[in-house]
């Protein structure tokens, strides 16, 4: 996956340019492929001259005659130490091949570059722990550059210097690394800037209220501020990030063609004076209207389109952004996951690729790309942070409370959609009722052994049956104090247990009598499941004291003890998009154009 890019500075447009000559009309033909995009189009208007159609005849070969009595006679020769010959061909080819192989790892080593790992905060968010079984998530930052260096302005990215992140989306791969969700952060979005570094090697103050893509535009380079991007992301978050990954112009239309073009689809045609408002006239027709297949220049000015769809704002933009990059997605996991598929796609997006220190080779991308290839196009999610236009201005505000609880969802691993993915994943239920159990599934636990060591081996989910916030954390707690092997699994499907109950799988009820003694009143019930859960009542919040961020008394949250996430506003989850959806549904925002 890579960043995709946005249409010019938050506060304003491209410079002006000339309509293009050529292409389909209005009577709904299907245009020729831009070559140039708008720099191009200012050329050709400005009368600098345009790429011409050229002519070149070409003149076939003699066949090369062959056969005759030589090659009789040579055929009837017998042929000599042939597994010999055979052996030696074998080993030239098996080097060749080695060769092959190495010489497109240091192709893909050289197209690489990172970013100053000295420019990233020193004050973090902490790292996300491993569970038991050692599952931890991802947190990638996805940047795409709208940087005029290099090439870029021809292939639309104006012509004045410096480059903005018109584009970002935190993408969080979970433990199990079966699920994943992408959030865009819109790009006028006012937030508070942190420190960062300058290309000179000095730090900013910070502190100040500015739009999120001026952390990108930080110090005025053409290669962009990825370093600061991060850190407003892990400051406005308080997640941390793993890896940061920027692509341009170059880099994306690149990709687009290495994949043989990205399925799209459009409510209306796309002409050039939506892609360019600026131009006194409608121009030709850049895009049809429904389902087409787009790669390069046709993929960016996709990707980059504002107006002519919905309220012309970058929140339809980052609609359909999402809908490209679930396209995308979706072909590449049809093509399966392997090198032969994404070395064509690496070579295509290392050219114009920079990322920080800790993806810094081709083995480490390579192995990035194939962790994600169990990720299922349905748990493939794609959300915006919530947010609200401002009053005062055209600007944005991040809806802070709703925003937090998107955030801490992430940080306890939970989907949108409430599932638990945390890598400790629960087994299939027992039996073949068909019937969904009670609870989902804890992990699975064998028979406890004999010796003071009996309870590490025994592993048990933990859930919140009550409203009390923290209180399946708080059990969690408890059951590590007496060496279980625990791990909190957050909120219940029902929140009105009055008693803590204590479900178990065949052959667990010693394990569970055992769990039973820390929870005295508790109520033992045999489940199809495999394995042992936990799901506190009200018994346990009148005896255990306050928990973590419990609404009731304001008490502080207990340091080690995970406070379950408060479920999603629907504004969040009602606007998901999965990977799978169709590429036709929800592409636009707002009305008008």
């Amino acid at each position: 996956m890579s960043g995709q890019w946005g249409e010019g500075p938050a506060r304003g447009e491209d410079a002006p340019g000339a309509p293009t000559t050529g292409g389909a009309k209005d009577s709904g033909a299907v245009p020729p492929q831009r070559s140039g995009g708008r720099a191009e189009a200012r050329r050709a208007g400005q009368g600098k001259g345009g790429r011409g159609s050229g002519g070149g005849g070409g003149g076939g070969g003699k066949a090369e005659a062959g056969g005759g009595r030589a090659a009789a006679r040579k055929g009837a020769k017998p042929k000599k130490n042939m597994k010999k010959i055979v052996a030696w061909s074998t080993a030239g080819v098996l080097v060749g091949l080695a060769g092959v192989g190495g010489a497109i790892y240091l192709k893909l080593n050289a197209n690489i570059k990172s970013f100053d790992g000295d420019a990233i905060a020193r004050n973090r968010p902490p790292e996300a722990q491993a569970d038991a079984d050692g599952n931890k998530p991802v947190n990638v930052l996805l940047i795409g550059s709208d940087s005029r260096g290099k090439n870029n302005s021809d292939l639309g990215g104006g012509e004045d210097g410096g480059a903005r992140s018109d584009t970002t989306i935190l993408l969080h791969v979970y433990a199990d690394h079966k699920h994943a969700v992408g959030i865009s952060i819109p790009r006028n979005a006012m937030v508070q800037m942190p420190s960062c570094k300058l290309p000179n090697g000095k730090w900013t103050k910070g502190g100040n209220t500015d739009l999120f893509n001026a952390a990108f535009s930080m110090g005025g380079s053409d290669d962009g501020n990825p370093a600061c991007t991060q850190n407003t992301v892990e400051k406005v978050t308080g997640i941390r990030v793993d890896h940061t990954l920027v692509v341009d112009f170059n880099g994306f239309a690149s990709m687009t063609k290495a994949v043989g073009g990205v399925d799209i689809c459009l409510p209306k045609p796309i002409y050039e004076g939506d892609i360019n408002p600026k131009l006194p006239k409608k121009g030709d027709m850049v895009l049809p209207q429904g389902k087409q297949t787009v790669e390069g220049q046709q993929a960016l000015d996709y990707v980059r389109l504002r107006h002519g769809i919905g309220d012309g704002s970058d929140i339809g933009r980052m609609m359909r952004q999402q809908a490209f990059l679930s396209s995308l997605a979706t072909k590449i996991k049809k093509e399966g996951m392997n090198p032969t598929t994404l070395l064509p796609l690496a070579d295509a997006a290392t050219k114009s690729l920079t990322v920080d220190p800790g993806l810094d080779s081709a083995d480490k991308l390579l192995s990035f790309g194939l962790s994600l290839k169990n990720i299922d196009m349905h748990n493939l999610k794609f959300v915006t942070a919530p947010w609200r236009y401002r009053t005062q201005d055209k600007n944005i505000d991040l809806v802070e409370a709703d925003a937090n609880k998107l955030w801490e969802t992430l940080k306890a691993d939970q989907t949108i959609d409430g599932q638990n993915a945390t890598g400790q994943q629960p087994d299939a239920p027992a039996g073949g009722t068909g019937a969904a159990p009670a609870q989902p599934a804890p992990p699975t636990t064998p028979p406890a052994p004999a010796g003071d060591a009996a309870n590490a081996a025994i592993r048990v989910a933990v859930y919140n049956g009550t409203l009390a916030n923290g209180l399946a954390g708080k059990a969690t707690e408890l059951l590590k104090g007496a060496k279980f092997t625990a791990s909190t699994a957050g909120q219940a499907m029902s929140t009105k247990y009055k008693t803590t109950t204590i479900e178990y799988g065949s052959g667990q009820k010693a394990n569970a009598e055992k769990v039973a003694e820390l929870f005295p009143g508790a109520s033992l019930e045999s489940s199809g499941s495999r394995g042992i859960s936990v799901i506190v009542g009200q018994d346990y919040a009148a005896t255990a004291g306050p928990a973590s961020g419990a609404p009731a008394g304001g008490a502080p949250a207990t340091p080690g003890v995970q406070t379950p996430p408060q479920p999603l506003p629907t504004t969040i989850t009602n606007d998901a998009r999965s990977a799978d959806d169709d590429i036709c549904a929800n592409t636009s925002y707002g009305s008008g154009g």
